[in-house]
């Protein structure tokens, strides 16, 4: 097997510069998130070698489910990484529509499960529920949701916040969608480890992302499971390291002062344990942004959720992947901005130097052996 690379569907709009906001607080691009510009980029991650693109759920985009229920026309083998809260429909609803989108794209589901980091627009949903009590919903919620997929019989569930009786499908999944989940707190460790089947991080420091893989693999060990892993995170991949960064700054010098006062505003008082880590990396000034070798902190100044980026040479960039792999990352989900243009510097860049190093394949592509690499079990796990 090889690494998995996954580009993103900013369903909120796209632009040559960093789009504020997100994570509870609204955001746009001056290129509209319309149908045909989303078809684009689809077609552009489809082009280069992506597996799958994920795509966002929050008050501050458009609908994921329906957004790429309308893309799946347009696209041949592209996947799609659909984001959803299991609060705010039912798990038997959930099941069913999971079902039909994985029947009728001919199995191109993956699901990405976000129980919510922001008590605000949480209520605006009608949730009330506080952050432990979230997180226990959407433990009962997904055990719900896969016995649907795989009972033979009606499924009856009797938690302390999901109940249902006799519920059945008219079609289960075929492959059953596998669950990505987030989460740095302890109690999204403990659902991580018992429900999900990809566990995500933000691209943190690779100790860092390191400490977090080892807690949840100790979680998941205890429950006789074993998971993967996957990275989510921005790239400026460029011919040269000059360049890239250059790219860089340029995105720095167009941010808006006043846009980051909100934006940080907005984040701080968010309950995600991620998006505390995330503000940390930078502390919202703009003198010390390379946090790590090649991993750059200034996306965070504007954006909610995933704030940093991998930043320089292709060449530079593929070591960087290749050492969160050594880690035992096997899924990076990547975004950039432009979306349709950097995910052309990445799949014509970065990819081919994977591919050479054997540590990566085009989806659907002859298979290559990676027994080769001390790393390829780990990330493959």
């Amino acid at each position: 097997m090889s690494l998995a690379f996954h580009w993103f569907l900013p369903t909120y709009g796209d632009s040559r510069n960093l789009v504020a906001g997100g994570h509870g607080t609204s955001m746009s691009g001056d290129r509209p998130a319309t149908l045909r510009y989303l078809n684009q980029i689809g077609a552009a991650a489809e082009a280069n070698g992506f597996e799958a693109v994920l795509t966002p759920t929050g008050a501050w985009c458009e609908d994921a489910w329906l957004t790429t229920a309308m893309m799946v026309e347009t696209t041949e083998k592209l996947k799609f990484l659909v984001a959803f809260r299991p609060g705010l429909i039912s798990p038997t609803l959930a099941a069913q529509m999971a079902s039909t989108f994985q029947w009728q794209s001919q199995g191109r589901l993956l699901l990405n499960v976000v129980t919510g980091g922001e008590a605000h627009e949480q209520q605006a949903y009608g949730d009330f529920l506080n952050k432990e009590e979230r997180y226990e919903r959407c433990g009962e919620f997904l055990q719900v949701v896969r016995d649907l997929w795989t009972s033979d019989g009606p499924v009856t569930f009797e938690g302390k916040h999901v109940h249902v009786q006799g519920a059945t499908l008219q079609r289960q999944p075929d492959p059953v969608p596998p669950v990505f989940f987030g989460g740095s707190s302890g109690p999204a460790g403990t659902v991580a480890a018992a429900h999900a089947d990809t566990y995500l991080t933000w691209g943190e420091p690779p100790a860092a992302v390191a400490k977090k893989l080892d807690w949840i693999r100790g979680l998941a060990v205890d429950r006789g499971r074993v998971l993967s892993y996957g990275l989510r995170i921005h790239v400026i991949s460029r011919d040269t390291s000059e360049q890239a960064w250059a790219e860089a700054d340029r995105l720095l010098a167009a941010v808006d002062p006043a846009a980051v006062e909100r934006v940080q505003a907005n984040l701080a008082r968010s309950e995600s344990e991620g998006q505390r880590r995330m503000l940390e990396l930078h502390g919202g000034r703009t003198d010390n942004l390379t946090i790590a070798p090649n991993l750059w902190a200034g996306v965070g100044l504007v954006r909610g959720g995933a704030g940093t980026a991998l930043v320089g040479s292709h060449e530079e960039v593929a070591d960087r992947i290749a050492e969160y792999a050594r880690l035992g990352i096997g899924h990076f989900i990547l975004s950039g901005y432009p979306h349709i243009e950097e995910a052309y510097w990445f799949g014509e860049g970065v990819l081919p130097i994977l591919e050479r190093r054997k540590l990566w394949r085009r989806p659907g592509g002859p298979v290559r052996s990676v027994s080769s690499v001390p790393f390829a079990a780990a990330a493959t796990s």
